[in-house]
């Protein structure tokens, strides 16, 4: 191999390197609200939607179109919901409270995790790897209220982000399901 064929194979190897993410999702360590620990690498084969959340947002009726859509495609995507109070403090519950208001108020039967911070310096390693670029491969990101939401592929691969103000059940989300 000469001196440019080396050149040009290391550098089409760094441009397919810049595509693909630094880390896997699937290596990730998350809790349930129950405090069981769950496997992300178990939804191999389905998509992922991540949604940090809130009771007592303006948002929070999207918990609704977050059950519908679950609903409507449960056997290939899963919806993982992750309490915050970050943004107004509008999250004060404990992990009981939080259970009991999502079954109770939206018969939520997707997964809810452990009360999480989804920016700063404590931002858990989930939405650290949704928000960075060199680890999901793809786009950098702040989280910019509740509800914001991040879908992942089959693979574990990131598709894209949605602030707030996009719907659950919005054609921009469901096109890719």
């Amino acid at each position: 191999m000469n001196f440019i064929t080396k050149i040009k194979t290391k550098s089409k190897v760094s441009q397919n390197k810049g595509n693909k993410s630094t880390s896997s999702i699937y290596d990730i360590k998350i809790n349930s609200l129950e405090g069981k620990e769950i496997n992300l690498a178990d939804f191999k084969g389905k998509k992922i939607l991540f949604v940090n959340v809130a009771s007592k947002c303006g948002f929070t009726g999207q918990y609704k179109d977050l059950q519908k859509l679950y609903d409507m495609y449960k056997d290939t995507l899963m919806i993982i919901a992750s309490p915050c109070n970050q943004f107004g403090k509008q999250e004060p519950g404990d992990a009981s409270q939080i259970q009991s208001f999502c079954e109770r108020n939206y018969g939520v039967t997707f997964l809810v995790t452990e009360k999480i911070d989804v920016k700063g310096t404590n931002q858990h390693k989930l939405y650290e790897w949704l928000t960075n670029k060199d680890l999901n491969g793809k786009k950098n990101s702040s989280v910019k209220w509740n509800f914001q939401k991040y879908l992942v592929d089959e693979e574990g691969e990131f598709i894209d982000f949605y602030f707030s103000i996009t719907k659950p059940t919005s054609s921009s989300i469901t096109k890719h399901l």
